[in-house]
């Protein structure tokens, strides 16, 4: 066998010597004769040539070991030890990490987790020069594993599909080790040297690390990343306080030849406090002390950047098994108080087209179930006539020749229609305070009887007009007769004194005469705003059901 004439050689290797032991021992393990292969490295006279030679076999050997065959893998794992053992370090980090670098998209969290051990063996072979090959391998590493998907369901978290969660629980584990080594050198110099080369490259791991920052984030059940990121950053030195203060608080330049954007990215610092603030990871290791104003100021420029993140986002790409995570809810509920809560006219507006912006991104179905969810729980009729106008929207771009789909036309838009075209407390509903609800439901109707010809029916709302009458329009009649009939009243009524007006079960200050008459003007106003559109919609359904002559 070629290994075995080779092993009798004991110095002066040429290039065809190498070629040679990598075509022998690829081809001997391939061929599943591992135990030979070990038993020849092993032998105490081919230790030479194996110390300078071995590392090569690195790559057939962990393809094999990637197959999990179990014959092979005993033996293969021996081969592995003994190679750690007794090659040289720095060779053994170069062809591992070739091996990292090649991983095809499909094996790449099993060459990683693989791996791992055998990388932190080696580096820990180095000693005290081991910082830049450190600082090398976890760039290799988190550049591989950055290039896996983020699970977005829950079974897809659950099952660990994409290799991700494991990932980065081992690349914790990894750095153990290392994080160790710098805190017993803060112990014993009683400081932080802030020019220590493991340190700063540790570092170099929280500034590329945005992929377990982002994995938390989407992934709620899975924080122990997050956390052990974080636990890292404190027992290296670095504060949290500190950390997230830096964009307000002007701080002296730390020496080193690592930039402030680099040491410390703005991404990663967003994606800190995020999980701090909202998932409240690590949050006990915060200060309480710190004022809210203060808190919310440090956190501002990270709101923005996390936020513009979206527009990266292309739209109609985001899948509905997003919704099922809490943030895909939470996040536009909390954007609906700015809109509807916040006393600053620009921030309104801006949360408006944040709003906007974040619907603009799911794909059909999602729009479908999130426009659901947001007229079952909003309670807020602006928010809702909104929403309504994006469903005419989606209703309209259907109806376009080649965009046709299943939820913004025929079964599945009914139910969305009748959450859309219902009044809350039928007839005695309030209609001022209901305004806008109503006027895009009634534009939203017209729209699409004038739209889908009844021959056509392409939305169903043919089918489903007569419901429609009864459950909406009729009642939706009866109220407007009332309420316009009562503020008529009131407006004839109204006597040159002073009075008090109720509005939403609120009273108003004391109004003079004038004041209340241009009040009751400006609702009598709105009821004929309303009666013209549902008029017109009557108009439509009478010369639908009036026979022909």
């Amino acid at each position: 066998m070629a290994l075995e004439q080779l092993s009798i050689k004991d110095e002066g290797f040429s290039p065809e010597d190498y070629d040679l032991f990598f075509t022998a021992g690829r081809t001997c393990l391939e061929q599943g004769n591992s135990a030979q292969v070990l038993s020849i490295l092993v032998d105490e006279k081919n230790k030479n040539i194996v110390r300078c030679m071995g590392w090569n076999l690195l790559g057939p050997l962990v393809q094999i070991l990637l197959k999990k065959e179990d014959k092979n893998l005993p033996h293969c794992h021996a081969i592995l030890s003994h190679l750690l053992e007794i090659c040289s370090p720095k060779e053994l980090l170069v062809g591992l990490l070739e091996q990292v670098e090649e991983a095809d998209t499909g094996s790449i969290a099993e060459t990683v987790t693989l791996l791992l051990k055998p990388l932190q063996t080696v580096l820990l072979r180095l000693g005290m020069k081991k910082a830049s090959s450190v600082g090398m391998a976890l760039s290799t590493l988190l550049s591989q594993v950055a290039r896996l998907p983020v699970p977005v369901t829950k079974e897809q978290e659950e099952d660990d599909v994409f290799g991700l969660c494991h990932c980065c629980t081992a690349l914790l584990q990894f750095v153990k080790p290392f994080v160790e080594e710098v805190k017993e050198g803060v112990k014993d110099n009683n400081r932080i040297s802030k020019d220590n080369e493991l340190r700063v490259e540790l570092l170099k791991l929280y500034a590329s690390a945005n992929v377990f920052q982002y994995y938390c984030l989407d992934v709620h059940d899975h924080n122990l990343s997050a956390l052990c990121l974080q636990i890292i950053l404190s027992s290296i030195g670095e504060s949290l306080p500190d950390l997230l203060s830096r964009n307000v608080l002007k701080r002296r330049e730390v020496p080193g030849f690592l930039e402030e954007e680099v040491r410390y990215p703005k991404e990663s610092l967003a994606c800190l406090s995020h999980l701090l603030f909202v998932d409240h990871i690590a949050v006990d290791i915060f200060p309480a002390v710190l004022s809210p104003i203060f808190v919310l100021q440090c956190n501002m420029e990270y709101i923005e950047l996390l936020l513009s993140s979206l527009i990266r986002v292309e739209d109609n790409s985001l899948p509905v098994d997003l919704l099922e995570l809490k943030t895909f809810f939470s996040v536009p509920q909390n954007l609906v108080k700015v809109m509807t809560l916040c006393p600053d006219q620009t921030l309104r507006t801006k949360g408006l087209k944040v709003f906007q912006l974040s619907i603009d991104k799911f794909n059909t179905e999602a729009k479908y179930k999130f426009f659901k969810g947001m007229l079952k729980t909003s309670h807020h009729a602006g928010v809702e006539g909104y929403i309504i106008k994006n469903i005419k929207n989606q209703i309209d771009f259907s109806l376009k020749p080649c965009n046709g789909n299943d939820w913004f036309l025929g079964k599945h838009l009914l139910p969305l229609l009748r959450l859309v075209l219902c009044l809350p407390h039928g007839p005695e509903t309030d209609l001022l305070q209901n305004l806008d609800r109503i006027m895009e439901s009634l534009n939203l109707l017209r729209y699409m009887l004038i739209r889908d010809k009844e021959w056509e029916n392409e939305t169903g709302i043919w089918t489903e007009l007569y419901k429609i009458e009864d459950n909406y329009l009729k009642p939706l009649r009866t109220g407007l007769n009332m309420s316009k009939a009562h503020y008529e009243a009131e407006l004839k009524n109204s006597k040159a004194s002073v009075c008090t007006v109720t509005v939403d079960n609120e009273k108003l200050p004391n109004m003079t005469p004038e004041m209340q008459i241009q009040v009751l003007q400006s609702a009598v106003f709105t009821f004929d705003l309303i009666e013209s559109v549902l008029t017109r919609i009557e108009e439509i359904i009478e010369t639908k059901e009036r026979p022909l002559s």
